[in-house]
């Protein structure tokens, strides 16, 4: 089948770069990259394609969006090379890695919902030096300090006594950390929880975030099984 499609007519690079919205220097320089196979050239020194190039240039586009343009490379070069096993462990690294943002995702959605009200009786509680804040979660001073130097919570100093001060966004940061400490997670790995929590400006614009990125990552989920599919059928027309 392979050697079919290597031998039906020549394509030119506009025609594998119609209907892609492509331009021929983007073919070629795909072409250059081991992206598609090598073409034969004419007499003249002009590129010759095939429908097998036509088919690694749909295979390469549906595998972008799927597993990012490096990843993507490294997979038709590695098919285009004759090395078809080390395609499909770089396929399954990135499937890997898409469970892991998945279960990233999920530990952060299950930290905020599963904070606990917080016990002070204030709706507003003032700042809280280091004793309080672990008394109220139920801590040694300790590990607020250990959390301190993983990057978890970032108190102020008081400029007269040099004590740490917990102001409202270091206690809902320590409130959850503790969540997540109790759900066996590690401080390396609760760390950039506590940064996106932070970025987003707390834990209610970071439910608009949440939602948008579990969104992508269906979407990255859906482009691989298009990117698999495609990748498939050029590995069987190999």
């Amino acid at each position: 089948m392979g050697r079919n499609l290597q031998t039906t007519r020549g394509l030119r690079p506009v025609d594998l770069a119609r209907g892609h919205g492509l331009s021929t220097q983007a073919v070629r320089n795909y072409e250059e990259a081991g992206i598609l196979p090598t073409a034969d050239r004419t007499p003249h020194g002009y590129r010759t394609y095939t429908p097998l190039h036509a088919r690694a240039l749909r295979t390469f586009l549906a595998l972008v969006p799927a597993h990012g343009h490096r990843t993507a490379t490294s997979i038709m070069r590695a098919v285009n090379g004759g090395d078809a096993e080390g395609a499909l462990r770089l396929v399954d690294e990135s499937h890997a890695q898409l469970l892991d943002d998945r279960r990233t995702l999920d530990a952060v959605e299950r930290a905020l919902r599963d904070l606990e009200p917080d016990p002070g009786p204030d709706p507003a509680p003032a700042d809280l030096f280091i004793g309080p804040l672990a008394r109220r979660l139920g801590l040694r001073p300790a590990t607020l300090r250990a959390w301190e130097r993983a990057g978890l919570v970032r108190p102020r100093r008081d400029p007269r006594t040099g004590y740490r001060v917990y102001d409202e966004a270091d206690v809902r940061d320590a409130r959850m950390a503790h969540q997540l400490r109790r759900g066996g997670y590690l401080l390396e790995q609760i760390a950039p929880l506590i940064a996106q929590v932070r970025a987003a400006g707390g834990t209610e614009p970071l439910e608009v975030v949440l939602r948008d990125w579990r969104d992508r990552l269906a979407t990255r989920g859906r482009a691989m099984l298009t990117g698999a599919a495609e990748l498939d059928a050029y590995l069987r027309a190999r």
